[in-house]
């Protein structure tokens, strides 16, 4: 472990909001007990804490949340990359919107001239959303590219959304915008991490 790792961690858990043990060491790409480590000696600084019970989990404390901004803007000047990564949130922007439509166009399809529920009892048109998906991401991939080139970290985006991207496509479907490490919640967390990293506020 490094401190490198507890940065990533915390994070991780501003980019996720409230998450559970294995949920964060997924994002973060770092092994369960590491992660756990990390989440406890960042509880001990008063930088998160953990909701216990079913529904419970990690989560960034105020200080953590300060914290966290004053390390992600420390990073983001160290490697002169501000103007890099306003490039690529601005190009991000343009293909979330493209992103919104085909989450909805995966979860509800026309049907006998009204919109119902995809139950994805049509596989052809199940595979026509895909195939979509799969241009957006190739178009999303030269951004992430872009993006971790000058601030490594967001490289872990591009591994999850082709990971998410795969699974669905061999027929896993709640990969692509039904589960917490579906294609459209990586996207989400990407967004978020832009947002936090850049220092704009969600509107």
């Amino acid at each position: 472990m490094t401190g490198s790792d507890d940065s990533t961690v915390l994070h991780v858990l501003r980019c996720i909001g409230h998450a559970d043990l294995p949920r964060v060491a997924d994002a973060a790409g770092l092994a369960e007990a590491d992660v756990e480590s990390h989440l406890i000696d960042l509880a001990v600084a008063g930088l998160v804490t953990r909701t216990p019970g079913e529904f419970g989990g990690w989560g960034l404390t105020e200080a953590g949340r300060a914290e966290d901004a004053r390390r992600t803007a420390r990073e983001l000047d160290a490697a002169g990359a501000r103007d890099a990564v306003a490039s690529g949130y601005e190009r991000f922007m343009v293909l979330n919107p493209e992103l919104l439509d085909l989450c909805s166009a995966w979860q509800m399809r026309p049907v006998e001239g009204a919109v119902a529920l995809n139950d994805h009892s049509d596989p052809a048109y199940d595979s026509r959303v895909l195939e979509r998906f799969a241009d957006l991401d190739r178009r999303a991939e030269v951004v992430g590219r872009d993006l971790s080139a000058v601030l490594p970290r967001f490289g872990r985006y591009r591994a999850r959304l082709t990971a998410a991207l795969d699974r669905a496509r061999a027929g896993a479907l709640e990969h692509l915008a039904d589960s917490t490490t579906s294609y459209h919640a990586v996207w989400f967390q990407l967004h978020e991490d832009l947002l936090a990293t850049l220092g704009i506020p969600r509107l």
